[in-house]
């Protein structure tokens, strides 16, 4: 068949370990040989962000910017184990998928990718939680540092004006650790409208939670932008019947383990990142999740929502055949190439997308899939463990038929 064209490049931002490894067999098995692939090449991953000092993340990010569409596979950030499993690293660099997410100013959107074999563990969720995290600041744009001796820690602001703000953070009597973290206004209230539109065009129930009773102010100020840009969506969530809602975080997780299901969960940079990973492994898989990144100005950027499978990357090197899942790193080349078909309007590459999408699922309705889902099929359902290449091997049979 004649490979289906493309117009306008893909950003495609490659990674480490065993997800890099999935990375390249994903395009040589099940895109390659169908589309005439177009893409702006970044190569994240570890040793790559070191020799640049980190440059090439920035790069990644603002081709994605510049393109509108991008790909990311998953990517190392380095903690003290890290550094010294890669001595060559010259600094303990901060997480790619920061740097990007603070350059696009997007919204993160979770959800799992679900199959009728496989039930989720809180039995009464009958379907699928959203996760809608901001993509900006916390912990994740913190700065910190350690003291050996007594004092006093002070935060100190200083306007453009000359006009000073300062707090007493703590006085301390011996060693002590520091954290400092902001968050934009601005970026607060592009979080705010992307979490409210998402809910309009997926006609989804929208819960927000922080914690603004211990952080009144930090916190506080999350709950009044969303009370504030929700008055400018309130008539579409009328017409349409859903509703918004906002609660404490700690009320928040009790009330969705006895929800049903079905709606956004909307969290900050933090509390996002843990609860996606509560949602999609109790739903099944952390490797059975969608991930893209949404910006104001329509922005995509699409990944898988794990991390990059380091146990059977050292499996791999030794020469290991690992059953690793490609299926959420799948979906983000289906993502990006679906949002790329529609911008260009190539309604044959979004078509193939949603092939493709059809072919991972129906490869597992058959009962060929990889290790970890095989434990968690309902009874009676007859599935096999399969090795990552013969399951894509198997993707690639019912994709060529649905062609």
């Amino acid at each position: 068949m004649q490979k289906i064209p493309m117009k306008t490049p893909l950003v495609e931002m490659d990674g480490d370990e065993m997800t890099r490894v999935l990375w390249q067999m994903i395009k040589d098995e099940l895109i390659l040989p169908f589309v005439d692939l177009k893409t702006e090449y970044y190569d994240l991953g570890l040793l790559s962000r070191n020799a640049t000092k980190d440059q090439i993340t920035v790069d990644a990010a603002n081709a994605t910017r510049r393109l509108g569409v991008a790909v990311k596979c998953a990517t190392i950030t380095p903690n003290k184990k890290r550094m010294e499993e890669y001595p060559e690293l010259t600094e303990m660099w901060k997480s790619p998928n920061g740097t990007i997410r603070s350059i696009l100013d997007g919204t993160v959107f979770r959800a799992p990718i679900l199959m009728d074999a496989i039930h989720p563990v809180v039995k009464n969720w009958k379907e699928p939680i959203t996760i809608a995290r901001h993509a900006y600041g916390d912990v994740y744009k913190s700065v910190d540092f350690y003291t050996t001796e007594p004092g006093t820690a002070t935060l100190t602001f200083v306007g453009e004006s000359g006009e000073e703000k300062s707090v007493v953070v703590q006085k301390v009597d011996g060693p002590a650790v520091w954290q400092g973290s902001h968050n934009k206004e601005k970026s607060i209230r592009s979080f705010a409208r992307a979490c409210f539109q998402y809910a309009i065009d997926t006609k989804q129930d929208l819960w927000f939670s922080t914690k603004d009773t211990i952080a009144k102010i930090y916190d506080g100020e999350f709950k009044k932008v969303f009370e504030e840009e929700y008055e400018n969506y309130r008539a579409d969530f009328e017409r349409l019947g859903i509703t918004y809602f906002y609660t404490l975080i700690d009320d928040a997780v009790a009330r969705v383990i006895r929800s049903k299901g079905g709606f956004i969960w909307a969290c900050k940079n933090y509390d996002g990142d843990v609860m996606s990973d509560m949602v999609s492994t109790a739903f099944g898989s952390l490797a059975m999740m969608t991930s893209v990144l949404v910006s104001p100005d329509g922005t995509t950027e699409y990944e898988a929502a794990h991390g990059t499978v380091t146990q059977h990357y050292y499996r791999y090197l030794k020469g290991e055949a690992t059953s690793t899942n490609p299926t959420a790193t799948i979906f983000a080349w289906t993502g990006a190439l679906r949002k790329r078909g529609q911008l260009d309007d190539i309604p044959e590459l979004a078509a193939f997308a949603d092939k493709l999408e059809k072919a991972v699922l129906d490869t597992m309705k058959d009962g060929i899939m990889t290790k970890d889902l095989v434990g968690l099929v309902d009874e009676g359902f007859e599935a096999h463990a399969v090795t990552s290449a013969e399951f894509l091997s198997a993707v690639r049979e019912h994709l060529e038929k649905s062609l």
